[in-house]
């Protein structure tokens, strides 16, 4: 105690004054002048072990030897731990434990300020670890085993089945090896049931997902079997699953129920799900009634909406009117569990408030409560329209008593698309006028309804060509709705068939703005650039259409058709190879490609599109002659007969077809048969001047007795013919002295100069048109040449009428067109 100061009360300046003082004997910085200390560490006794006698009575704790400057330095033994009162480093040890560590004023010879440490310099390097032991290769085995799995799933996530189910193939030799390698080296005790859990499963959904379900079967039994396993029974239901593919329905029943009884009811809504599974088993085995008991069930635990539209298919199947009633109820008193759309309205005085509104408008979670009230719509609709016919005794009342049901519920706006419906529902039993009056009620409904109705309204009237009614409604639709593409295609219509095509061409484009998708509109505009001549602007519609609907036959035929008129013919042939392969069996379309063909100078290419659109449709006219005329050409008079009695079939009173059977006989040396054609044609057409002619040819060439009858004829037909000219050529002049008498002043001079010009134009196209009354051998081959009609008629050049896309229940439409009639 003699080193320990107390500090008087008045010296309160510093109060850790004394804590440094120490005494003298204790200084160890002159140890190494000290001569007796120096010699006693030289010699052996300095190196003497210290001498460990106990303190009796213990067992432990060795004495302090004493040196010569009175010391005690502490020798531990064994078991001792060494006195805390040595000093150490040669620095004092403060009596107290208030100094900070490292933190001194005296401060030894020779040392640093180092509190952290950082003079003795980095740590030494990490071991590097010894990958060839035992474990450390099971633990890079694991690795690999866990990374294949997870490239498995990837894959699958990208599409690619076939890469996953290598990577899972891959997964489980590797497994396999790690515990071939654990077995080995004695630890199949820590064999990992986790992985092998992992790699059999995912092993087995690839070979379900690759339709190898024979496969997945077994890797799924391998598992169940397994009794190591936890909770494998639950993969039954994986199992059932697969056999309902597979059309096993008893065995998908008997899996389903081995995994219910395995599932303990704390997971209810596993197995609802289940139960679910099982109704819809038994509705595709037919047994309705066993179904009806799993979906009723489900309805009174836990109703949803997929479950619920499941027994009113049922009870439809059955029959049953009041219980279908009673499920429609149901259905529509299934709680969703999602946000009013008020919520996401943003109130005008907070802004923090409108922030966040706006972060989540279309966030992950409204969209997926969007997604699940359209879903349950599309339900509640598609019952509505389903039972509206069975549950009355007309379907009109059946929509009524929907109607009411809905409007007391949350769907209230659907009660408006149901009488919608309703509207359709007469139109598909041609009931138009009771199909007007329902849409004529929407006209004092609110705006959307109003412009949908207007909408429908429009269409109508466009298809029954009352043009003035359909233009009125569409105004009316456009005027509750400006942004309702339908009702601005439907304006646009009425327009273009007034042949105001700039006019159309901005409602067209109007509709396209609001609506980028709408491939009506883009359609139409590209008619009404055909119309206008701009062919560049219509061939840019079709194309982006093209990119749009990639299988459509009109889009594919108008690019086409764009093509040639643009003379580009090896481009129209490529397009209409491309519709080939969408409707082979469209005659027309192989017509015009054997006319293109022919065009091109490729007669063998011509002549296989040709054979083939007649045999798909024989009653081509100018396809039956092409034909006839290129076996003709090719000397083979025998196969041409067929095609010109065809012809004779389809237009009997047109005596060309028979001449050219007779002609035929005549060029392939039938002259006999040549003979009697040409007298069955006599005997129909009795004034026909080109029949008696060939027949004084021949009846003088065989030598016949006939010769002079013919000739006869032949030349009081000749005269009375003459005759005729002479009165249509008098009529002629004097019709013409009588105009130009008439005539005075340029305009009308002028007038008669186009009337003329007309005339010479319409006189020289029937000029090309091969005569009835001339011979085959005077026919040129431009005579014969096909004419292409337009492959679906002459609706490929009218506009398309607005329409909404539909479910397939919904769908009414001109089929030509594509037309909807609901709006967007």
């Amino acid at each position: 105690m003699e080193n320990v100061h107390l500090v008087p009360e008045e010296e309160e300046d510093d109060l850790y004054t004394g804590y440094n003082d120490y005494n003298p004997t204790f200084d160890s910085e002159d140890l190494h002048n000290d001569v007796g200390f120096q010699q006693a560490v030289r010699t052996s006794h300095g190196r003497r072990p210290p001498m460990t006698a106990k303190y009796p009575g213990t067992a432990i704790g060795g004495r302090p030897i004493g040196t010569a400057y009175g010391s005690r330095i502490p020798v531990g033994t064994a078991m001792g731990r060494p006195m805390t009162g040595a000093v150490q480093d040669g620095a004092a040890r403060p009596m107290t434990a208030v100094r900070a560590a490292g933190y001194s004023s005296s401060i030894a010879r020779g040392s640093v300020f180092d509190p952290l440490g950082q003079a003795k310099g980095p740590a030494p390097p990490l071991e590097r670890q010894n990958e060839d032991t035992p474990e450390e290769k099971i633990k890079i085995l694991e690795k690999k085993v866990n990374d294949l799995i997870e490239e498995s799933c990837l894959a699958h996530a990208r599409g690619d089945l076939q890469l996953s189910l290598e990577k899972a193939k891959e997964a489980g030799r590797k497994e396999r090896a790690l515990v071939r390698q654990r077995e080995q080296t004695g630890t199949a005790d820590h064999i990992n049931l986790d992985l092998t859990y992992s790699v059999l499963f995912n092993l087995a959904n690839q070979y379900a997902n690759n339709d190898m379900y024979t496969e997945a079967l077994n890797t799924y039994q391998v598992i169940v079997k397994n009794k190591m396993f936890n909770n494998a029974g639950r993969l039954k239901v994986n199992m059932a699953n697969i056999y309902f593919k597979q059309k096993n329905y008893t065995k998908a029943i008997k899996f389903y129920r081995m995994a219910l009884d395995q599932i303990s009811n704390a997971h209810n809504a596993m197995r609802i799900k289940i139960m679910q599974n099982i109704g819809v088993v038994f509705i595709h085995m037919g047994q309705y009634s066993d179904a009806i008991t799993s979906f009723e069930y489900i309805m009174s635990e836990s109703p949803n909406i997929k479950t619920g539209f499941n027994l009113i298919l049922c009870y439809y199947a059955i029959g049953d009117r009041e219980r279908m009633k009673k499920a429609f109820q149901k259905l529509i008193c299934v709680p969703l569990d999602i946000d009013d759309e008020d919520k996401y309205i943003p109130a005008n005085d907070d802004s923090h408030a409108n922030m966040v509104i706006e972060a989540i408008k279309n966030d992950k979670l409204h969209q997926m409560e969007r997604e699940r009230k359209a879903l349950a719509e599309k339900y509640i609709m598609t019952s509505a329209k389903l039972i509206a016919p069975a549950i009355e005794s007309s379907f009109a009342a059946g929509f009524d008593w929907c109607v009411d049901m809905v409007k007391g519920s949350q769907y209230v706006e659907l009660a408006n698309d149901l009488e919608i419906n309703k509207a359709i529902t007469y139109l598909r039993q041609r009931d138009f006028k009771q199909a007007v009056e329902t849409l004529k009620m929407f006209e004092k409904k609110d705006s959307r309804v109003k412009s949908a109705a207007a909408t429908n309204l429009s269409f109508l009237y466009f298809l029954e060509k009352d043009y003035d009614q359909a233009d009125r409604y569409a105004e009316l639709a456009m005027s509750a709705d400006r942004y309702n593409p339908a009702a601005l295609i439907n304006k646009g219509n009425t327009v273009f068939v007034k042949e105001d095509y700039e006019k159309a061409a901005e409602f067209y484009k109007e509709a396209l703005r609001n609506d980028s998708s709408c491939t009506e509109a883009l359609y139409n505009l590209g008619l009404t650039y055909k119309r206008l001549g701009r062919l560049e602007e219509a061939l840019d519609c079709f194309l982006k259409l093209h990119a749009i609907l990639r299988n459509s036959a009109q889009v594919m035929y108008q690019l086409a058709n764009l093509y040639e008129m643009l003379e580009d013919p090896h481009q129209a042939i490529e397009w209409l190879m491309q519709l080939t392969s969408v409707t082979p069996t469209d005659a027309q379309v192989l017509a015009k490609l054997g006319d293109l063909y022919d065009n091109e100078g490729d007669k063998s290419q011509a002549f296989q599109y040709y054979y083939e659109s007649y045999r798909y449709f024989p009653s081509n006219i100018s396809v039956i002659e092409w034909l006839g005329a290129y076996y003709i050409d090719t000397q083979f008079c025998e196969k041409a007969i067929q095609y010109f009695e065809r012809a004779t079939l389809i237009q009997p009173t047109q005596v060309k077809w028979q001449l050219m059977v007779a002609s035929c006989y005549r060029r392939s040396g039938n002259y006999q048969k040549a003979l009697e054609t040409y007298k069955d044609i006599h005997r129909k057409f009795p004034e026909n001047v080109e029949c008696l002619r060939f027949l004084v040819r021949l009846c003088t060439d065989m030598g016949l007795k006939e010769v002079q009858d013919y000739a006869t004829k032949l030349k009081k037909v000749e005269k009375m013919k003459e005759i005729r000219e002479q009165r249509v050529r008098s009529g002629r002049e004097s019709s013409a002295r009588g105009r130009r008498e008439g005539s005075a002043g340029s305009d009308s001079g002028q007038s008669n100069h186009g009337t003329s010009a007309k005339g010479e134009r319409l006189s020289v196209k029937l000029k090309t048109l091969p005569g009835s009354n001339e011979p085959y051998e005077a026919s040129t081959q431009q005579e014969i040449d096909a004419s292409y009609v337009d492959p679906l008629g002459p609706q490929m050049q009218r506009p398309k009428t607005a329409a909404r896309k539909r479910t397939e229940e919904d769908e009414f439409a001109d089929e030509e067109l594509g037309d909807d009639l609901l709006p967007e």
